[in-house]
């Protein structure tokens, strides 16, 4: 395999998401090493970018790794999953689609819809006929193989966006003109990995961990409406399109992102059976932008874990990814760590248990 290619794919940490622990996990996993004992298992239940379940991979016999969005389940697939794949097969296939000539190729879904607005219009040709060529060559490859090719793919879309990051919107400047190359993710394989698609609150139910980490979205800014561009790819439906976001009907919404945010966490905690909650959360509710606001308020975080069991409090300073113009006071990010006393807990969520 040429090193080149090897020293050129893309981390894990790489891609642009809002809410990454990427230069925080360092600070996490100190805390939930002082804090908790004996523990094997993890489950990572609302997984984002997957550098928390990464980091978890490295530490415990078990780790759950969990998140709705079509687009991260491909993902922990292709960085996690112990499945065959062929380096040199996949290699050979990212060759291939970067000798492409877009003015050899026709017009596409991807072309059609996003071309000149999220990408340089030759490179959502490109990026369209190459999402249709994996659509036909799925049956000769591995599960693992497909989910590399797939986030290989989004990995580099990021790296071309006309976009602060997300796709809520994209920048009034034409996207300038570009090759568009496409580069392998840096491919890892676990044997301690159990990957699901799942609804968080629903998933809770039925796993048994030492320790629970939990990141919900918190504020009304829904993931699957600002990544529905990487939905769309994976899923590649080809559905209509709406507004000049140019996005799908919505699917896949949290209820963390809703005035129900609170009932949510409150039904998660009460019913999961974990020895340790580790809860991550920030101050965004102090911002200037509405949608940034929390849904769940510090002292409520806090009220709904003590019901739990003995919980400490950890923060520290952090300058979050900002994708766009809402500004930060004094950002913090918080750690909750609540060793959970079962008996406590029911007596106290009896109601919610009963429901």
């Amino acid at each position: 395999m040429d090193k080149d290619h090897v020293s050129r794919r893309f981390s894990l940490e790489s891609r642009r998401y809002i809410g990454c622990k990427t230069k925080l996990v360092d600070w996490i996993f100190d805390l939930i090493d002082q804090h908790t004992h004996d523990a094997r298992t993890f489950c990572d239940i609302f997984s984002g970018t997957g550098v928390v379940a990464k980091r978890a991979l490295s530490k415990y016999e078990h780790v759950v790794v969990n998140d709705f969005l079509h687009s991260n389940n491909v993902m922990y697939r292709a960085f996690f999953s112990p499945e065959i794949w062929n380096e040199k097969k996949v290699q050979g296939i990212i060759d291939n689609f970067n000798a492409i000539n877009a003015k050899k190729i026709g017009e596409n879904y991807f072309s059609k819809n996003f071309g000149g607005k999220y990408f340089y219009h030759d490179t959502a040709k490109v990026i369209g006929y190459i999402r249709g060529k994996l659509q036909r060559i799925k049956h000769e490859l591995t599960d693992k193989e497909y989910a590399i090719l797939l986030a290989s793919l989004i990995y580099s879309v990021d790296r071309h966006a006309n976009t602060m990051g997300h796709f809520d919107a994209f920048h009034h400047k034409a996207p300038l003109a570009h090759q568009f190359e496409m580069r392998m993710v840096d491919v890892g394989s676990y044997e301690g990995v159990d990957i699901h698609q799942e609804d968080a609150n629903l998933l809770a139910r039925n796993i048994h961990v030492d320790v629970l980490y939990l990141d919900p979205p918190y504020n009304s800014r829904q993931y699957s409406r600002f990544y529905h561009v990487y939905e769309n790819l994976v899923q590649w439906k080809k559905p209509k399109l709406y507004g000049t976001a140019l996005k799908p009907k919505e699917e896949n919404m949290s209820d963390y992102c809703r005035t129900t945010a609170l009932a949510a966490f409150t039904d998660l905690v009460s019913h999961v059976d974990a020895r340790y909650l580790v809860v991550s959360y920030n101050n965004t509710y102090h911002s200037k932008s509405s949608s940034s606001e929390n849904k769940i308020k510090l002292e409520q975080l806090e009220e709904v874990l003590s019901k739990c069991g003995e919980t400490k409090v950890f923060n520290h300073e952090f300058k979050a990814f900002n994708s766009g113009k809402t500004e930060f006071d004094d950002h913090r990010e918080y750690l909750f760590i609540t060793e959970v006393d079962n008996e406590r807990r029911n007596r106290s969520f009896a109601t919610v248990l009963r429901g």
